[in-house]
């Protein structure tokens, strides 16, 4: 089992909006463009980020797993009392709910921990995205940058009680930090004083 890191100054240019106030936590390390046999943590990300064009086709078994798989580490990598004190909230993927290419993996990763550790787990989707956006790993040219993205985020408003004491922000990989960026002020501002964590399955490496 991979034991969780937290990225620190040494890691910092390579998720460049990310600053040492921020607390963020990954277990895995994922090269880009090495592709799936280039490592387990490259196999399983590949196979967790299969979009949902695929649902149906025999590959789609290996998705399946990878969630499974994730749900597993996330949830014996932090302490007991972490998941049921903390309020957990997934990063949104880049389509909206009403795109068929929706995908809700991280959602679905977090609502198995609790049947998986027989608790219960306070896990909210805080953030709405209010538009499709291009997903990260198939457009390395164009990144958008947090600004971008907080403008396209808004929060559930009929979600935000009982207020969070801690709130977890989670995403298969980070990259440049933008995601995180935007999200992790959108809840500053939405619930001050309230500490807000990144969690990462992975972080992504320099590019071979």
């Amino acid at each position: 089992m991979f034991k969780p890191q937290k990225i620190d100054a040494l890691y910092l240019s390579d998720h460049y909006y990310i600053t040492l106030d921020d607390h963020c936590i990954y277990l895995r390390e994922y090269t880009p463009r090495a592709g799936p046999s280039y490592s387990d943590t490259n196999q399983l990300i590949l196979n967790f980020k299969k979009t949902l064009d695929r649902k149906g086709k025999p590959e789609w078994y290996y998705k399946e797993r990878a969630v499974e798989q994730i749900t597993r580490e996330l949830a014996v990598s932090f302490k007991e009392q972490w998941w049921k004190e903390g309020t957990h909230v997934p990063i949104p993927p880049s389509k909206i709910k009403t795109n068929p290419l929706y995908d809700d993996r991280m959602t679905r990763v977090l609502n198995g921990i609790a049947p998986m550790l027989g608790i219960t787990c306070d896990v909210r989707e805080l953030i709405v995205q209010m538009e499709d956006m291009d997903a990260v790993h198939l457009n390395n040219d164009d990144r958008p940058t947090p600004a971008e993205i907080r403008a396209i985020y808004e929060i559930d408003e009929s979600l935000v009680q009982p207020i969070p004491k801690a709130i977890g922000l989670y995403d298969d990989v980070i990259t440049a930090g933008a995601h995180f960026r935007a999200s992790k002020d959108l809840l500053e501002e939405r619930f001050p004083g309230v500490p807000v964590f990144g969690i990462f399955v992975a972080r992504r490496l320099p590019a071979l």
